[in-house]
């Protein structure tokens, strides 16, 4: 049995066949503008930024100074705003060496110790970045 290849529509803007500036409008691709999402803040996340790791997870760490490997680490609780696919705000955000990160988000540790170990951080960063604790943010039993 002899199989033929697919038929090209000429009109199509895929095809070959279909000058460029047909499927162009006025030359350019017409491009939607992001949407401002409340809970992002560039401010927080630039904050993050030539700082020491805040989370020093115990055995975890290499503890380096300067570090060279710092990210915001967003909290993993709903009542921060995570949900599903979705990151916390980025109010909730703590500076975190890559090893400390990779242990909060993918470790095996129970979510109540990775909570109470955040929370710390949270509190000792907000301290730094505010000049006053978030009381937002209040302590939990482990």
């Amino acid at each position: 049995m002899k199989r033929t290849g697919f038929k090209r529509k000429p009109h199509s803007p895929f095809s070959s066949l279909t000058p460029r500036k047909q499927w162009l409008r006025n030359g350019e691709i017409k491009r939607r503008t992001r949407k401002k999402r409340a809970w992002h803040d560039a401010k927080m996340r630039d904050a993050c930024r030539d700082q020491i790791c805040y989370l020093r997870v115990p055995l975890i760490c290499p503890r380096r100074d300067p570090e060279e490997t710092i990210v915001p680490a967003h909290s993993n609780e709903s009542a921060h705003g995570k949900g599903g696919a979705r990151k916390a705000d980025d109010k909730y955000t703590v500076p975190a060496c890559f090893w400390c990160h990779a242990w909060l988000d993918q470790g095996d540790a129970p979510r109540p110790l990775k909570f109470l170990t955040w929370r710390r951080g949270y509190r000792e960063w907000s301290l730094v970045r505010d000049g006053s604790v978030d009381e937002s943010v209040e302590e939990i039993d482990g």
